[in-house]
């Protein structure tokens, strides 16, 4: 295999590197990469491996670009709005490197076809945003025997890790248990600094190249932290669990990170059709609401288990939050309260209405 000239003019700041050279541009080219996920870890990560001359390039995602997402999500611009977020990636990409081959995946990544995408390629890079995938995805790395790659964001920090990297430490060894679902809101609820993303995507690519180069210290058995506002980064070191031994994809993932999917849901357009069928339960804090205002039952999340006995019950509760993360955890506190009125979950919370209002 040898680089055309056009590649060879593409590539050249590499070319001159005494460490990367046409050796490391060639390996480059060969390896073969698959990024979970299309949103704001994920977009630097594709760019910079893109522009890097990464041979090939796999993306799994099932999102549509959402104007909300074009604050840190800059792969995408206002044209992309309502399109498949693999569709625009790879569009963008394409003009960025025609010389690299890119493989879209329009699905949502699950136990049915984790193992099966994750073969074909050398490394995985987690650009997730929830934890019942980050395990599935650890475990399907491990026993296909491949590294990931991984970045996590929240508000103004990040972490960067990488996992099973030769068969070193995995995210199980660092995380055995996932936290408390209540403990972790989503980008959406808690909001997240624009530039942050792509510092921590940034991060990712260059342990990708590092470990496709054989270059530096893997961040393997390391935790980096990074706080965007005081600078300050910090690596932490962990080790491997020689006893966690994984054969198969047989954990119910939504379960065991306490989100079972077992909730009966309703979107917010088939609420407008029967809006008098229900009472209506707020769960947001009180600032939420104060920006926005729905008539309802309004007892935040962390006051429900001593002030669900205000709930009236002639009717099935519709309970809703911003994103239909803290919904469902009001479903499940009252369910252990032996509330015995019918509850429904609004299906993506507030966001998702936003998105069809609009």
């Amino acid at each position: 295999m040898k680089l055309t000239a056009e590649e060879t003019s593409q590539y050249s700041r590499h070319l001159s590197l005494e460490d990367v050279g046409e050796r490391g541009q060639l390996q480059l080219k060969q390896a073969n990469i698959l990024v979970i996920g299309a949103g704001g870890l994920s977009c630097p990560v594709l760019q910079y491996l893109a522009a890097a001359g990464v041979g090939t390039i796999g993306i799994v995602d099932n999102d549509k670009v959402d104007q909300s997402n074009l604050q840190r999500q800059i792969l995408y611009t206002h044209e992309d709005i309502g399109i498949f977020k693999v569709e625009a990636a790879v569009s963008h990409l394409k003009k960025l490197n025609p010389y690299i081959q890119l493989h879209s995946y329009n699905t949502k990544l699950g136990n049915d076809n984790a193992l099966t995408l994750f073969e074909s390629y050398d490394i995985i890079v987690d650009g997730t945003d929830n934890f019942p995938t980050r395990y599935l995805i650890n475990d399907a790395a491990v026993i296909l025997g491949k590294a990931v790659v991984f970045g996590s964001i929240n508000k103004f920090e990040g972490q960067v890790s990488v996992f099973n990297y030769n068969n070193g430490p995995t995210y199980r060894c660092l995380f055995p248990s996932p936290p408390s679902p209540e403990l972790v809101p989503n980008c959406s609820e808690a909001g997240v600094l624009g530039v942050l993303p792509g510092i921590i995507g940034s991060l990712q690519a260059n342990e990708v190249l590092k470990i496709i180069l054989g270059l530096g210290n893997i961040l393997s058995g390391k935790l980096l932290t990074f706080n965007a506002l005081s600078l300050k980064q910090e690596l932490f070191h962990f080790k491997k669990n020689s006893s966690l031994a994984i054969a198969s994809l047989a954990q119910d993932y939504p379960k065991f990170c306490g989100l079972d999917d077992g909730f009966e849901e309703i979107t917010y357009q088939d609420y407008l059709q029967q809006a008098d069928a229900f009472n209506l339960l707020d769960v947001r804090s009180k600032a939420e609401r104060e920006k926005l205002y729905i008539e309802s039952f309004h007892i935040p999340l962390e006051e429900l288990e001593d002030r669900y006995t205000e709930l009236a019950a002639n009717k099935p509760l519709l309970v809703f939050c911003k994103s239909g993360v803290r919904s469902k955890l009001a479903i499940q506190i009252l369910e252990s309260k032996n509330y015995e009125n019918k509850l429904v979950s609004l299906k993506g919370g507030l966001a998702e209405g936003y998105k069809i209002m609009s």
